[in-house]
């Protein structure tokens, strides 16, 4: 199994939004970068456990996990003149943006800042923590997982 961080701005789409949605599950539609499309087509498995990270916002961190539900498939919006994410050279015999569908898996008692993350000497090589790294998903280790889970008053 593998684990992820997915970032999303909450005013565009928050952990609470996908707790509301139909059956808890959403797919995670938008993403624009080679190297994370070929992460969820390559990397992602349904069963997968991931962490849900507000980003761009006054108190950025983890809410909650998700899970992955449905594997790696084209993205419609890049078909979409009207979508902001429409990408003209895209075409659907030949798709070049994927998506994954995620379900709410559990909230977490404490949320999780950035600040927190950062104060976490075991935590020091998270991806998330590295200066630069601008990417809307990245893998998280077993141990760091486990850790953050710990932080946020769960365990798994």
């Amino acid at each position: 199994m593998h684990h992820w961080l997915l970032k999303s701005e909450p005013d565009v789409f928050s952990f609470d939004h996908l707790k509301k949605r139909p059956k808890k599950t959403e797919p995670w539609n938008g993403v624009r970068n080679y190297q994370v499309r070929n992460m969820m087509r390559d990397q992602m498995n349904v069963g997968d456990l991931g962490f849900f990270y507000h980003s761009s916002c006054p108190v950025p961190g983890i809410a909650g996990v998700v899970k992955i539900v449905k594997e790696a498939y084209p993205d419609p919006t890049q078909f979409d003149p009207s979508s902001e994410y429409f990408d003209a050279g895209s075409k659907r015999e030949d798709p070049r943006w994927l998506m994954v569908d995620v379900k709410w898996e559990a909230d977490f008692s404490t949320f999780v800042s950035l600040d927190i993350l950062r104060a976490e000497p075991e935590l020091a090589e998270l991806l998330i923590l590295r200066r630069g790294n601008r990417l809307s998903i990245t893998t998280v280790e077993a141990s760091h997982f486990q850790h953050i889970c710990a932080l946020g008053g769960l365990k798994f």
